[in-house]
Formats: C-alpha cells, structure tokens, sequence
C-alpha cells in the first residue's frame, strides 16, 4: 500500500501523526497542494474529491477522508488506542473528535482560505466575510476547549486519541490565520505543550 500525502495540510498531517502513534510506516507519495497536484488527472482518478490523503492498497482499493483511513489503521493495528476501548468511550471520542473538526477545524479553514491571499490558489472565489465571521467564532471555541481541559489531560478524558490529533492539526493550522491561542488559557496552552512534545507531533 501506500498513503499519498499533502504535506502541513492538517488532515494529512493527522494521518502521520495516527501512523506515528501506532509505529506503523508506510511509504509515501507527496502530492504539493499549493501547486494543485491533487487535482492531477492520476490523483483524481484515485479520489474524485481530488483532496489527501488517499491510502491506496496492492490491490488498486482505495480509502480517502483523513478520519475512515485512521479508522482502517485502529483496526488492523489495535494497539494502542486511538479511537476508544469500550462503547462509550468509542462515542466520546468520535463526539470530541467530530468537535475539533466540524466546528474549531472548519472555522480555522474558513479563515485560512478566505482570509489569507497565500490561500487564493486553493480558493479562487475567496469572501472575505465569510472569513471574518469565522474569525469571530475562534475565541469562544477555545475558551470552551481551555475550560474543558481544566478537568482532564486530554481532550475527550484521561488518554490521547485522535481527536488531540485532529485538534493538534487544526490549532497548529490557525498560524496560518494569525490568531493565537490567548495567553490566559492555561489549560489548553499546557495541553498544546503536552501533545507537541510527542514524538508523533513531528511526523
């Protein structure tokens, strides 16, 4: 097999860091976003969203969404436990995961490929009202992830899993968006600190 990956795009980031976490490798194709490499008449034959990451197996099957590839990996390689170990611990991963991506990862994008002229080769009809609009949601989304950590280590309870991949992913794309994460949220500047120390983050 082999993933097809875009480089600091946060949801191929969030594969490798997955891959990293489990000790699992796997040889990889660089597709350059910025250079529209995904919407290549190879690629999009593979993904018709034309979007990374793309797992492609020997066999010409093919998984794309960052979140079903992870979930094939959780499966073949249980160890350790990224998505949950029990039924409600699976649901409250997926509903904190769901979270970081639906809401504080959307509105990052929002930002950062409507408010950010760099952006305009992936976005070429950017609104910039759009941006500002998300822009506005960012604070009180973090101020909730920073209340919420006051009571827990990571982001769905006591152990990592893939929705601190996901969030990592996404906060670590708002530089993108020049938006800090406020100097008084000491519980989620610590857990940021915590999860960008892991080896994993670097991949």
């Amino acid at each position: 097999m082999k993933l097809y990956d875009g480089g600091r795009a946060p949801n191929p980031r969030r594969v490798r860091i997955f891959l990293a976490e489990k000790g699992v490798s796997v040889p990889m194709v660089q597709v350059d976003i910025m250079a529209l490499e995904q919407k290549a008449p190879e690629i999009a034959a593979l993904n018709p969203m034309m979007r990374v990451p793309i797992l492609e197996f020997d066999d010409g099957t093919v998984l794309s969404e960052s979140v079903a590839i992870c979930r094939y990996f959780e499966e073949v390689h249980p160890e350790p436990p990224l998505m949950g170990i029990d039924a409600r611990d699976r649901a409250t991963v997926e509903m904190w995961n769901r979270r970081m991506e639906l809401n504080l990862g959307l509105a990052i994008a929002a930002v950062a490929r409507h408010g950010n002229k760099a952006m305009a080769v992936l976005e070429p009809v950017q609104v910039p009202d759009w941006a500002d609009l998300n822009r506005d949601l960012i604070p009180d989304l973090l101020a909730l992830l920073n209340s919420e950590l006051a009571g827990r280590e990571f982001i769905a309870g006591p152990r990592y899993t893939i929705a601190d991949i996901t969030a990592l992913s996404m906060l670590d794309f708002m530089k993108v968006t020049r938006i800090p994460i406020p100097e008084d949220h000491a519980h989620l500047l610590r857990w940021h600190e915590a999860v960008r120390g892991r080896p994993s983050a670097r991949a």
